[in-house]
């Protein structure tokens, strides 16, 4: 059944950061309702596609988004109004020509994005189905295994640790229930041993883990691995590393840091490589600054333990995820679909993943939101696992019961099992 669009309406509202963003309502003519929003990062590549601001020192800092909602709102709605909701790409496609730059610098990143998840919800409410049957085409029969962002690296007043994301997945969990307790009883324990190893209570961090306690990654570990122990994880619960190693690399001298000296990239390879020994890996994420192609090529040769993976590295950009292919520079990409600044867009460089054996793992953004896509998307693709963030604030817990209500409402569906993509 053909349904038109007959209304698209943007405004601005505020991430979790209380950062302006963009959202988008689409309404088709026989009355369904679409909403998208366009979450934005901490670690931002330098290819994404283009979140256009306001700069306006006045109004939220320099952050409002008036000039994206204005671009929704008189250039790209009367070119839409009238469209097939269920044509994505050629609507999609439009937007794109309608900006004319490549990195939607025009319209902004923000204004295209949140109007083309806006569309992808409407033409579900159409076809009266859940966004995740929508995207799956059938009924699904698993659900990813989450991870938890327990630990956060970065600028502290005491020490910088350089690794952006300390991360836990409890892959041996039986289902999606046990694999939520594990990963809140983890974090919940790690308080206990952080207030002990620093003699007092550990800070909370931008991402909402715990700050770091060390700048030497290992000993963070250590800590982490103590807590696992104690809830009688061990075994079933991996690590996994968001370096983003870009946001601490200096490219005069091309330079990375670790454990408050500068390192060139062989030395930052040969580390990760002895963490991956010691500790059980199911992915480094971001291990050398996104313009260092040949190190990347040089690290997945070293690094065997574990999955090499990509995300301002790669930006969900199909022709910077077939260039690292070609070159075997890593084992995947983190999905995130307004990095590329459409879901078309997304979906082609998922399915050029699929295609060629890469993993692609679906991850929210820092400036999160309530009813995050990026959750359907990882169900209706049927991935493996996803990056869920920590186990604390609305939109990061929003996520977590999305998996088990979703698992729930969804007869005979089961936790994935990845075991066979782990490397350890």
């Amino acid at each position: 059944m053909r349904s038109k669009i007959k209304t698209i309406r943007a405004r601005q509202i505020v991430d979790c950061k209380c950062r302006p963003m963009v959202e988008v309502d689409v309404v088709t003519d026989d009355g369904h309702l679409g909403r998208g929003c366009a979450p934005t990062g901490s670690s931002v590549g330098m290819f994404e596609s283009c979140v256009l601001r306001d700069n306006d020192p006045h109004e939220y800092h320099g952050l409002s988004v008036h000039k994206a909602v204005d671009n929704v709102n008189k250039i790209i709605a009367p070119a839409l109004c009238g469209m097939d909701v269920s044509h994505q790409e050629e609507i999609d496609r439009l937007m794109i020509e309608l900006d004319g730059t490549p990195d939607k610098s025009s319209l902004g990143g923000n204004a295209v994005y949140s109007t083309s998840i806006a569309v992808l919800r409407a033409a579900a409410a159409c076809a009266h189905q859940t966004l995740y049957d929508y995207i799956a085409g059938k009924s699904i029969r698993t659900v990813p295994v989450p991870s938890f962002n327990v630990v956060n690296g970065g600028r502290y007043a005491d020490l910088t640790q350089p690794f952006n994301e300390f991360i836990i997945m409890p892959y041996g969990a039986s289902d999606i229930y046990e694999a939520v307790e594990m990963g809140i009883h983890t974090f919940q324990e790690l308080e206990k041993i952080l207030t002990s190893y620093l003699g007092r209570r550990p800070e909370v961090a931008p991402s909402y883990g715990y700050a770091s306690p060390s700048e030497d990654a290992e000993v963070n570990l250590a800590l982490i691995s103590e807590a696992i122990e104690k809830c009688g994880y061990t075994g079933k619960i991996g690590f996994a590393f968001d370096c983003a190693s870009s946001e601490m690399y200096d490219r005069e001298t091309k330079k990375y840091l670790l454990k408050g000296k500068r390192v060139d990239s062989d030395e930052l390879i040969a580390y990760a490589k002895m963490l991956t020994e010691k500790f059980h890996f199911v992915f480094i994420e971001d291990l050398l600054d996104e313009e260092d192609w040949e190190g990347y090529q040089k690290a997945h040769k070293e690094i065997t333990r574990t999955n090499l993976i990509g995300d301002d590295f790669i930006v969900t950009n199909m022709k910077r995820l077939k260039k690292a292919y070609e070159m075997d520079a890593l084992d995947g990409f983190i999905l995130k679909p307004n990095q590329v600044g459409t879901i078309t867009e997304a979906l082609q460089t998922y399915a050029f993943a699929k295609e060629h054996g890469l993993l692609a793992i679906p991850s929210g953004r820092a400036g999160g939101v309530i009813g995050d896509v990026v959750m359907d998307l990882a169900v209706g693709l049927q991935v493996g696992f996803i990056k869920n963030g920590a186990p604390r604030s609305g939109e990061r817990i929003d996520k977590l019961n999305f998996l088990m209500r979703t698992c729930d409402l969804a007869p005979g569906c089961r936790l994935a099992d990845i075991r066979p993509l782990l490397k350890f």
